[in-house]
């Protein structure tokens, strides 16, 4: 049972959150872009906060260590992001996308290929977090899968931006490309369960890595964005679709089976 909920949350959070880019990308939902990045940033911030680190926190692994892998997490992603600006400030310095495109992963102006790579790779991590989130408790992966995929969307939105002006503008290519990537995410989740199967008191350190990782992307990425936009009609929104981001969690949560610890 838990291998194919796992694959089936791997499955919608790594290939749907690239079909959700390109229909927020491309078709009539355009508009709706900005409002993906508040609930992205809700529902992250509610998955780490009331979903992973309770859940870890309450396993009965020592506090200190849990928090300590919390901070160790933050600064590893904070490295990372670092990492990879570098990179492509470098490499690409000259490549520089300045349409409605600049609010999703500024970083990711690079070629196809490095696009790609740090795509799958990335997808693969997620679908071992969101295993390791069901092997605690199905509606906890359940609700590590939304995020999962609320957050990528974003960064879909930039990744099939780079691939389409890279490929003349073919939308069909660079949805494969990104759709195959997407697909990685299950096979993370395979590695995951394996992973989790045999080592199952690494659980609580895997479930605040997750906690790290969602809330990184939206204390660094998504919010600092957000704050941008002063204007109070569009502030309102922003904070109404934060709310629903938040609920959404919520609702995973409350609509699963209760804890059993």
């Amino acid at each position: 049972m838990n291998l194919i909920a796992i694959l089936i949350g791997t499955l919608v959070a790594g290939v749907g959150s690239v079909w959700v880019a390109a229909a927020l990308s491309w078709g009539a939902l355009a508009r709706y872009t900005q409002h993906m990045l508040s609930l992205a940033a809700g529902a992250l911030l509610a998955t780490a906060f009331m979903k992973l680190l309770p859940e870890a926190f309450e396993s009965g692994v020592e506090a200190h260590a849990l928090s300590t892998t919390l901070l160790a997490g933050l600064v590893f992603f904070f490295l990372l992001d670092k990492a990879e600006l570098w990179h492509h400030g470098h490499e690409h310095h000259h490549d520089h996308d300045h349409g409605h495109h600049d609010h999703a992963h500024h970083h990711r102006h690079g070629g196809s290929w490095s696009v790609l790579l740090g795509d799958g790779v990335h997808c693969f991590g997620d679908g071992v977090l969101i295993a390791s989130a069901f092997m605690a408790d199905l509606h906890l992966g359940a609700a590590a899968a939304l995020a999962v995929l609320v957050h990528e969307v974003p960064h879909h939105i930039g990744d099939l931006a780079v691939l389409r002006s890279g490929s003349g503008g073919n939308r069909r290519a660079a949805l494969l490309k990104v759709s195959l990537a997407g697909a990685l995410t299950a096979l993370g989740g395979l590695a995951g369960y394996a992973l989790v199967g045999q080592l199952a008191h690494w659980l609580p350190y895997l479930l605040v890595l997750a906690a790290s990782s969602f809330i990184y992307v939206a204390l660094a990425d998504l919010i600092p964005q957000l704050q941008k936009r002063l204007n109070a009609r569009e502030t309102a929104a922003q904070i109404l679709w934060l709310a629903i981001g938040i609920a959404l969690v919520v609702l995973v949560g409350a609509l699963g089976p209760a804890h059993s610890h």
